[in-house]
């Protein structure tokens, strides 16, 4: 397999922004991930287009990716959308590691990027729906309006089971939720900036016991992009970059396992990092809880006791292994097919010296994991992503 690197970067500010739009989110963070890398748009040699739900929320279905850049240089390239619920972005990412890997292409172009926010509040939750077996929930009824993503009552019983079987409390969920509100103030990309404490996170609106509003990721519109090149390509630029040492898809083994797992055991089997090997790790915390599960899924810990590492502080900033130092899907924000891309920007920009505030000091190797979609008790699939510094 050819090496793979990460030319350059780009990101649009995460947040609320209706009417905005797909084709401005997706053209702003190309533009910039071209310009980062240095790269003309005639060298791409491919587009990968992530993308979760505009086929309900603006109604925009089948081409989405060939729309949104119908006017940009880029517009009669060979691209393919990637759908793939919560984990579009990093799916899409995955392809584009292969088609470098694999030699055929020399440059590619990956883009995430949802437009989650609509004049009617119920789209975005009507189309999370989607992201579980419709067979189980039913269809929606006519009239009915949804508020809240069917999401959250997923991740509802995973807390609760959390909870009643390990001895945690509801309090180490919001200090996930502050945590990744620290990392993210020091973030000008991010959606939630301002700081909170855990007593005003524990004093936001319930959704569905025990999760709180701010221990669930808001609606987020935003994209980012990336410029993959082959070493031979590579050469040829000035720009600092990053090998993304490997990439994978995985579902769930059964019984209720979660994908992740295999999906990390399958990065380290690959790239000889095992979990304690990375300087900082990107969770998708699209609930509080599920990022102390992540702890122990990829296996920085025993299962049942994420809440420990909480506590003690060893997965903030300036602790033994950053989580999340983007700030998070809590606080960074969750625009679902943009996802996966985002993660891998921020381990890129920390990878390069590039993160500001919240850099950690002399980081060389980095994390990502992408989760999407909900059966049997778990994700539909996650997607693992390592990236490391070239000296």
């Amino acid at each position: 397999m050819s090496t793979v690197l990460i030319a350059g970067v780009g990101m649009t500010p995460f947040g609320r922004f209706p009417g905005r739009g797909i084709r401005s989110l997706a053209v702003a963070a190309i533009d910039e991930a071209l310009a980062d890398a240095g790269i003309p748009a005639e060298h791409v040699g491919k587009v990968f287009f992530g993308n979760a739900v505009a086929g309900i929320v603006t109604h925009q279905e089948m081409i989405r990716g060939q729309v949104a850049l119908r006017y940009h240089p880029l517009g009669r390239s060979s691209l393919i959308n990637v759908e793939n619920a919560c984990a579009s972005g990093g799916s899409a990412l995955n392809l584009g590691f292969e088609m470098i890997a694999g030699g055929r292409a020399e440059v590619v172009l990956v883009v995430g990027a949802e437009q989650l926010n609509h004049a009617d509040r119920s789209r975005p939750f009507e189309a999370l729906r989607g992201s579980t077996d419709i067979d189980d929930i039913g269809e929606s009824v006519p009239g009915q309006v949804a508020a809240n993503s069917i999401l959250m009552d997923f991740y509802a019983g995973v807390a609760r089971n959390y909870l009643e079987t390990h001895r945690a409390t509801a309090q180490d969920f919001a200090l996930v939720a502050v945590k990744n509100r620290r990392h993210a103030g020091m973030n000008a990309l991010a959606h939630y900036r301002a700081p909170q404490t855990v007593e005003e996170v524990m004093s936001s609106r319930m959704i569905v016991d025990p999760l709180r509003l701010a221990m669930c990721a808001p609606t987020t519109d935003g994209a980012a992009a990336l410029v993959l090149c082959s070493a031979d390509y590579g050469r040829r630029l000035t720009r600092k970059v990053v090998q993304m040492v490997t990439s994978h898809v995985a579902a769930s083994p059964g019984d209720g396992l979660s994908p992740v797992t295999p999906a990390a055991n399958a990065a380290y089997e690959a790239s000889g990092i095992g979990p304690h090997g990375f300087d900082l790790i990107e969770l998708h915390d699209a609930a509080a809880p599920a990022e102390l599960l992540q702890y122990a899924e990829i296996g920085l810990c025993e299962e049942g006791q994420g809440h420990h590492l909480i506590r003690a502080g060893k997965t903030s900033l300036g602790g033994e292994i950053p989580v999340n130092t983007s700030g998070g899907l809590l606080s960074r924000g969750h625009p679902l097919g943009a996802t996966g891309c985002a993660q891998v920007v921020e381990l890129c920009h920390q990878m390069r010296g590039e993160a500001g505030a919240r850099q950690v000091e002399d980081a060389r190797v980095g994390l990502a994991i992408n989760g999407g979609g909900w059966m049997d008790g778990t994700y539909a699939v996650a997607v693992s992503t390592i990236v490391k510094r070239l000296d």
